[in-house]
């Protein structure tokens, strides 16, 4: 089923490229339905990539999806142009009095600074607790995830001795719980982070629960038991070169990076890397939408609180 944005997003191509049903807002408004309404405030630097790598996701399930993205009013994007994000992204302002049925905080590369003193903090503490009445399911991202942990829990982040940058298995550990159903035992996910949050931290707050996890990058995706809330720690939605781009662009700025662990073939950053984390990626987003957003939002999108 497809995913509604602009009739003339850029990301509108790429998708239907790649056989992904991208439907225009004129015939969407003809179907008898109420689709679902998600809002994404994308906080990566490379916004159009990783709006192609959200919505593709988004896309592969049975439910129409309508998109919407914000921005962060506080914050000027250094490498999206203003014409673009007014074209295409919408201020709190503009959608502070409508319901969403799901919300999407992505990660951002501000993770070694204090949360604090991230230029935009005030205004994604009041973004998160809008959420929490005016949104059904949301879910976090990376630093995206950390910030909603530390926000609502005061549960805080570490720094590692060094970046945690690769592919890593992972285990769940709650087997029946619907946002890991038809996961395999074993499954793969990138993460690419300076910082960390400590299991016993989250084991320790009543409200949470943690879903999987890895012996190297540890809590890999944890829920508040209400499932209004989760957090994932790495970034199932990267595609196959994206820690290529991040490792490159570390190189260039000599920062001397550790080669992505388990990602190039030999280690070898002249190879193609494998891609081996694409289903789990799909399993969890239409996991997500099924089970937490499109069974559990009223009808009457007003009603959600």
């Amino acid at each position: 089923m497809p995913i509604t944005i602009p009739d003339n997003h850029p990301a509108a191509e790429r998708l239907e490229n790649e056989n992904i049903f991208v439907m225009n807002g004129q015939r969407a408004i003809h179907q008898d339905i109420r689709p679902l309404k998600i809002l994404i405030l994308n906080l990566m630097p490379t916004k159009m990539e990783t709006e192609v790598q959200l919505l593709r996701l988004l896309s592969n399930t049975p439910l129409q999806v309508d998109i919407e993205f914000l921005q962060a009013a506080t914050h000027v994007s250094k490498n999206t142009s203003p014409e673009y994000l007014n074209l295409f992204y919408k201020s709190f302002d503009q959608v502070s009095g409508n319901k969403f049925d799901g919300f999407i905080i992505t990660g951002a590369p501000v993770e070694n600074m204090p949360f604090e003193a991230v230029d935009y903090w005030d205004e994604l503490c009041m973004l998160m607790d809008w959420s929490r009445v005016n949104v059904y399911s949301t879910l976090h991202i990376c630093w995206g995830a950390q910030a909603a942990l530390y926000h609502h829990y005061g549960i805080n982040k570490y720094p590692r001795q060094s970046k945690i940058s690769g592919i890593y298995t992972h285990r769940p550990i709650v087997n029946n719980h619907p946002l890991m159903r038809g996961f395999d035992e074993i499954f793969y996910m990138p993460h690419s982070r300076y910082t960390e949050v400590r299991q016993s931290d989250i084991e320790s707050c009543p409200d949470l629960e943690i879903l999987a996890i890895s012996d190297i990058a540890g809590v890999a995706i944890s829920a508040s038991k209400d499932g209004r809330q989760f957090f994932i720690q790495g970034h199932t939605e990267y595609d196959r070169l994206t820690l290529a781009k991040e490792y490159e662009r570390d190189v260039k700025l000599g920062l001397n990076p550790d080669i992505p662990e388990n990602y190039y073939p030999g280690n070898s950053p002249k190879a193609v890397p494998m891609m081996y984390w694409r289903s789990h990626a799909n399993l969890l987003f239409s996991n997500w939408l099924n089970y937490y957003v499109y069974q559990q939002t009223p009808y009457d999108i007003t009603a959600i609180h």
